[in-house]
């Protein structure tokens, strides 16, 4: 039985990486362009819709700074892209807050009028159609401001994309020299 030993030693970088569940394609496919494999020694945890990605590299990878400087762009700019994902939900999220924030202002102001001595039914009425209607229409102002942000949101996110597959692009350009 012949058994050869290849001596050949390789040193390598590591790099963990703790993203969403929906980037994980995004920077398995982005980091192989960076010299990066995936570390198969360890499995990735899925923990509250977070993936944990361990890479390793050869430190005496060719274009190593260059390659670095890119690879710090790319994250850069897939943080952008998350932040910019994000901002859809935040912005008709606090919307719909304040809308029903008001209309509970309004039901506070209809349950103060009928429990005054006298009670005051005309205010209670006319306080509490407005606070009904601040309890209904979140929902609508949730949806209605999801649309927009997403039409205003979309054009950057698609730039954003361009952007990363250039980075990308370069990078494997410097691997394959």
């Amino acid at each position: 039985m012949n058994n050869t030993i290849n001596n050949n030693f390789v040193g390598y970088d590591y790099k963990t990486i703790t993203t969403d569940s929906e980037s994980v394609s995004m920077y398995l496919d982005g980091f192989t362009n960076f010299g990066w494999i995936v570390d198969d020694n360890i499995q990735t945890n899925n923990i509250n819709g977070k993936v944990t990605l361990k890479f390793k590299r050869d430190r005496k990878i060719l274009n190593k700074t260059e390659l670095t400087r890119l690879q710090r762009h790319f994250e850069a700019c897939m943080l952008e892209l998350s932040a910019l994902e994000r901002s859809k939900a935040s912005d008709a999220t606090a919307w719909s807050l304040v809308v029903g924030f008001v209309g509970t202002a309004f039901i506070a102001g209809s349950v103060f009028a009928v429990t005054n001595d006298p009670p005051h039914i005309l205010l209670t009425i006319l306080f509490g159609i407005p606070g009904c209607l601040g309890w209904l229409l979140p929902y609508f102002v949730y949806k209605s401001r999801i649309v927009k942000k997403t039409a205003m949101v979309n054009p950057h996110i698609e730039q954003k994309y361009d952007e990363i597959y250039g980075i990308c692009e370069k990078g494997n350009k410097l691997l394959k020299n």
